[in-house]
C-alpha cells in the first residue's frame, strides 16, 4: 500500500482530518512523568493511547527529540512503534539538501524509521526535493505557505508577477503528482488557503496552526472545501491537562474537522 492510499483509508475510517502533533516539549510535560528524556516517551505513550481513536495521523516534530542525541532518535523509533499501523505518520523534519546529502536524509526517514511522509523545504530547488520523491510509495509535504509570523519575510515577496509562495506551488507541482507530493499550508491564512485549494484541488495539504497558534478549525474547513487534507493540532491537545481533558479536545477537533468521503 502506498502512503497516499494509507492516508485516504485513515481519513475515511476516522471520518476526520485530525492530525495530532507530538511536539513533546519536556519543559511542559507534567512532573508525574519523571525527567527528560525518559519522560517524553512515557508522555507520548499516554497521548497516543488517549487520541488514537480520533486521529487520522500523527506528526512527530524532530526538534523535540534531536536535542537529546542518540536517545532522541531512539525515542522517535519507539514512539513510531506505539502508533497503530493504520494511522498515517509524518516526519516533521523540514529536510532539504542537494545530491548525496538529500539521499541520506530521505533514506533515514523512510528506510530506517519507516515514516509514511516527511516535510521538506523547497528553497534549494528540485534537486533537493527529488531524493524524497524517488521513494515511489512514500509522500512528501513541501513547505508552501507557512503559518508563522516570519513567513512574510520571503513568502510574500513579488516574483514574476506573483507571490513567491505562488511560484513555489506552480513550479514544484510539476515535480511530483497528487499521490506523492503535497503542501504545508498554514491555518492562520484562510484566504490564501482557499485560493490555493482552488488552484490545486487534487493535492493533499498539511495544515498546521489550528489551536494555540490562532488558526480556526471552522475557517480551515471552509477554505479547504471538502478536499483530502490533514489539519495538525499539537499543544491544544497534548497539553490540554487531564486524561479527560485530552480526550475531550480530541473529540472536539474530530467533530470540527469532520470529513465525509461521500
Amino acid at each position: 500500500m502506498t502512503s497516499y492510499q494509507k492516508l485516504k483509508d485513515a481519513i475515511e475510517k476516522k471520518g476526520s482530518l485530525l492530525c495530532v502533533g507530538l511536539d513533546s516539549d519536556a519543559s511542559k510535560i507534567p512532573d508525574s512523568f519523571g525527567y527528560a528524556p525518559e519522560s517524553i516517551l512515557k508522555f507520548n505513550k499516554r497521548i497516543i493511547e488517549l487520541s488514537s481513536e480520533y486521529a487520522s495521523a500523527y506528526k512527530i516534530n524532530f526538534a523535540f527529540y534531536e536535542k537529546y542525541g542518540w536517545r532522541g532518535f531512539k525515542m522517535i523509533e519507539e514512539t513510531l512503534n506505539m502508533i497503530p499501523e493504520d494511522i498515517f505518520t509524518i516526519a516533521d523534519a523540514k529536510r532539504g539538501d542537494i545530491g548525496n546529502t538529500g539521499n541520506q536524509y530521505a533514506s533515514s526517514v523512510y528506510d530506517y524509521f519507516g515514516f509514511d511522509s516527511v516535510t521538506v523545504a523547497p528553497y534549494m530547488g528540485e534537486d533537493s526535493v527529488k531524493p524524497f520523491l524517488e521513494f515511489d510509495s512514500k509522500f512528501t509535504f513541501l513547505l508552501g505557505l507557512t503559518s508563522n509570523v516570519g513567513s512574510q519575510d520571503f513568502q510574500n515577496l513579488e516574483s514574476n508577477g506573483k507571490k513567491l509562495y505562488e511560484n513555489v506551488f506552480e513550479i514544484s507541482s510539476k515535480w511530483g503528482d497528487a499521490q506523492n507530493l503535497g503542501y504545508v499550508t498554514g491555518a492562520t491564512k484562510p484566504e490564501q488557503l482557499s485560493k490555493l485549494r482552488e488552484d490545486y484541488p487534487d493535492r493533499v495539504f498539511l495544515i498546521p496552526g489550528v489551536g494555540s497558534q490562532g488558526g480556526s478549525a471552522e475557517d480551515v474547513m471552509k477554505a479547504n472545501g471538502g478536499k483530502i487534507s490533514l489539519v495538525n493540532v499539537s499543544r491544544s491537545i497534548i497539553f490540554a491537562g487531564s486524561d479527560e481533558q485530552i480526550v475531550e479536545e480530541c473529540k472536539k477537533y474530530k467533530v470540527s474537522l469532520n470529513f465525509d468521503s461521500k
